[in-house]
């Protein structure tokens, strides 16, 4: 097989959640521990850092991978879901897993794989974790699929843990309140082992505190520690962060999430530090600085054009699109054009009612089986005072929002991270 045929193999062999959703979704770690115990345990020869939480952890886990890389270590990176190519899943030092390496595991370990009829995740994790073992590195940053407790990845034991914060997301999985939601993520605590918790709620802070109680592991609330004192917009878009580990600290991500998520850093740095970890503040500037092109990171309110101005953002439940909102409202245009779609298994009434009155829309849809259609959002969306065209691809709508716009409009694309993967594949080519 050849990698595009090794993709298709893989995407209709082994249930894809990032296409079809829930029916992806297996509960329970079966698979996993057999597929653990056939590849010897790989994630037991490198350091690991595990990030849970439901939004900014993509953001944190290529920071700190940013960071570990530039003070000289070989850092493996795992996270989902991808945008353009499934090998970004899996970067060493920002290089994707190479094409060959993944038709090689494919073509050695199917006869293995297909009588267990694992998920793709679970396939994912696996080829992920044997090919850092492979490839002889010295730390891998991981980023937890869906929840915590239940998630493949929960195998390891890492030297850290991180939780990002909590909202509402995956509620079919997860629970219908945000403790049962924290009581997922809480399960990656692990005995001994630090965690870092990024933010909290009367509802959430209690399950944390007794799950590392449980688990004696020391426990770190960054909203208490506050390691961030200030942040100021840059004119390019990113930040200046005024901080107790590093002051004056440029961050290249411009999202008004990243605030929030440079102080739950700031606080897993310092714990990283007193581990014995050998990061200087230079590394911490240079990862933080250039998180883009160490990592490959992409989708994180990212500028494509200016004059329209043109910025896209992976954000995709109430959390996520909230810090959008208000990042639209301080942006300066004659007027605001959205390029809005999403899938059918989120909380889409309460997104709805967050999006700001008076912006033209382009409803669309993604090239995804989850995807709502783009008549249906349209059709919601009235009811929530938004109003627009529809267009049967992300595509066509942002050519239309160009060809209505102004050069002092400002056209933001998203509502989820499968309309960026379309918008940045249309970029790429």
């Amino acid at each position: 097989m050849n990698y595009e045929e090794t993709l298709s193999y893989l995407y209709n062999s082994a249930p894809l959640f990032q296409q079809i959703g829930k029916d992806a979704y297996k509960e329970g770690l079966d698979n996993t521990y057999i597929l653990d115990e056939h590849f010897n345990h790989p994630h037991k020869k490198y350091k690991t850092i595990h990030i849970a939480g439901t939004n900014g952890k993509g953001s944190c886990s290529h920071t700190l991978a940013a960071i570990l890389q530039h003070a000289g270590y070989k850092v493996g990176l795992y996270t989902s879901p991808h945008l353009v190519d499934f090998r970004e899943r899996i970067r060493i030092n920002g290089i994707p897993i190479s094409e060959e390496s993944v038709i090689r595991f494919v073509e050695k370990e199917r006869s293995f794989f297909e009588p267990l009829h694992p998920s793709f995740f679970e396939l994912t994790t696996a080829m992920a974790f044997s090919y850092f073992a492979e490839q002889n590195i010295d730390i891998a940053v991981v980023e937890v699929g869906l929840g915590g407790r239940l998630d493949c990845t929960n195998i390891i034991t890492p030297i850290l843990g991180i939780i990002t914060n909590i909202s509402f997301d995956h509620m079919q999985f997860l629970g219908n309140t945000l403790a049962q939601i924290a009581s997922e993520k809480a399960g990656i605590i692990k005995k001994g082992v630090p965690v870092i918790i990024g933010e909290t709620t009367p509802e959430t802070r209690s399950v944390f505190e007794k799950k590392a109680n449980e688990k004696q592991a020391p426990i770190y609330f960054a909203e208490d520690e506050s390691w961030l004192t200030e942040a100021t917009n840059l004119e390019n878009g990113g930040f200046l962060y005024t901080n107790k580990l590093c002051n004056n600290l440029v961050g290249e991500l411009g999202g008004y999430c990243q605030i929030k998520n440079t102080n739950t850093l700031l606080s897993a740095l310092h714990i990283l530090q007193e581990t014995g970890l050998n990061i200087h503040e230079t590394d911490i500037r240079e990862g933080f600085a250039h998180v883009c092109e160490l990592t490959g990171l992409k989708g994180r309110w990212q500028k494509l054009q200016s004059q329209p101005t043109i910025i896209c953002d992976t954000g995709h439940n109430t959390g996520g699109i909230s810090y959008i909102v208000e990042q639209l409202k301080h942006q300066k245009y004659e007027k605001l054009r959205i390029v809005f779609g999403m899938v059918n298994d989120k909380d889409i009434n309460s997104v709805l009612d967050l999006m700001p009155k008076d912006a033209v829309y382009y409803f669309t849809q993604a090239s995804v089986k989850r995807a709502m259609p783009a008549q249906q959002l349209q059709t919601l969306a009235q009811r929530h005072g938004l109003n627009g065209k529809c267009f049967p691809t992300v595509k066509e709508a942002l050519e239309y929002a160009q060809k209505e716009a102004s050069k002092n409009d400002f056209i933001y694309i998203g509502g989820s991270s499968f309309i960026v993967a379309d918008l940045l594949t249309f970029y790429k080519e």
